[in-house]
């Protein structure tokens, strides 16, 4: 669990509207939600896999020819 220490601005009304990280604190909250991300996108793509696989050279040749074409 990261530490964090949020600072909070008020509006007129006292209520919080704005939070301010330090930035180390913040860049570590950045890289757990990444890291949370590749897990989702990890779990999606391995909801749909159909165990179908082709080879690494393969794969790069449809790459490229995608990156020719653009």
């Amino acid at each position: 669990m990261i530490a964090l220490h949020p600072q909070y601005i008020k509006d007129t009304n006292g209520d919080k509207s704005l939070v301010i990280l330090p930035a180390k604190e913040f860049d570590s909250l950045m890289e757990e939600l990444e890291d949370i991300e590749d897990v989702r996108l990890y779990d999606e793509a391995m909801k749909n896999d159909t165990g179908e696989r082709i080879p690494m050279e393969e794969a790069f040749r449809m790459i490229e020819a995608k990156r020719k074409n653009k």
